[in-house]
């Protein structure tokens, strides 16, 4: 079984090739559910329905999250009605909403809440939130403490980042869920995602890093900077005002101890000598994603890097 830490559409568009190039069914997705917030009286979930849509086949192409051909038209009553819908919401996006936070409000667990979503859209991998505790991101910045979608959406990522913490972190443990596909798994893979809001999260959580640290198997991770820059997103300026290293190397460095090799891309390939510095085995391939055939190509040059290191 293969299990991959997503966030974000990088995140998903590797999810969705690792789904085409494995058995689906033996694919367990640990989604970043500290992006999550109530929005209108609803549960938003961005990372966990980014990976939903995606792996359902059903995402925007354009944008990457959101679903193909939706509607706005309930956001533009809420305008009409004087709100700002300053979060785009789709009209087929927000059945979404109302289902999870009716099945939450009934007292599912948020990870029950997610499989059934999952199973209603002929999804035959398996989407495990991080932790079923609510967690938040906060970003300090020059104007204040600002909620990540504040800061992500309304703000549109110009507020330089001084630090970032996990509001309710202490009370997110991993779920039992979670912790048996760490223990069953032939490999871990962190994909493309922001290190720090995306991946960190993840690790944050309460057992997380205990249960990586005790899985044998290979953990590898891609870089998601090339060439000092992020391709979607606001990673690569996070990292340079957090005092890292804007490059593949500087991602290596913060997953140090953490993971055995590193998916670099062609054009990143002079870093390869320091990343195996660090103790990681080192792959440079192609890996900006296109189309579905694309990420597969991806998916399974990953899966073939990791499973070598296994055979070592």
């Amino acid at each position: 079984m293969i299990v991959a830490l997503a966030g974000g559409v990088g995140g998903a568009k590797l999810a969705q090739g690792l789904a085409l190039a494995t058995p689906a069914e033996e694919l367990t997705v640990l989604v970043n559910t500290a992006d999550d917030f109530d929005l209108y009286g609803l549960r938003i979930c961005p990372d966990l329905d980014t990976v939903l849509y995606t792996l359902a086949g059903i995402a925007n192409p354009e944008t990457g999250w959101g679903i193909a051909g939706d509607t706005f038209s309930a956001l533009g009553a809420i305008a009409r009605l004087g709100r700002d819908p300053w979060f785009r919401l789709g009209d087929q996006d927000l059945a979404t909403h109302i289902l999870r936070t009716e099945r939450l409000r009934a007292g599912v667990s948020l990870t029950g809440t997610i499989a059934e979503l999952a199973v209603a859209l002929g999804i035959m991998s398996r989407i495990l939130p991080m932790s079923d505790a609510p967690v938040a991101t906060m970003v300090d910045t020059p104007s204040g403490q600002l909620t990540f979608q504040d800061y992500f959406v309304a703000r549109h990522q110009q507020d330089e980042v001084r630090g970032v913490s996990f509001a309710g972190i202490d009370d997110a443990e991993i779920s039992q869920p979670a912790a048996r596909a760490l223990e069953d798994a032939d490999l871990v893979i962190f994909c493309p995602s922001n290190p720090i809001v995306s991946i960190g999260p993840i690790l944050a959580v309460q057992g997380m890093r205990d249960a990586l640290r005790r899985a044998t198997t290979p953990k590898i991770a891609v870089s998601p900077i090339i060439q000092g820059k992020a391709l979607k997103g606001p990673a690569d300026k996070m990292l340079a005002s957090l005092g890292h290293e804007v490059s593949a190397l500087g991602v290596a460095r913060i997953y140090a101890r953490l993971i055995d090799g590193m998916v670099l891309d062609v054009r990143d390939s002079g870093l390869g000598a320091s990343i195996e510095a660090l103790g990681m085995r080192v792959l440079c391939t192609e890996t900006i994603m296109g189309d579905a055939a694309d990420r597969a190509r991806l998916a399974a040059e990953v899966i073939d890097f990791g499973m070598s290191m296994a055979q070592v």
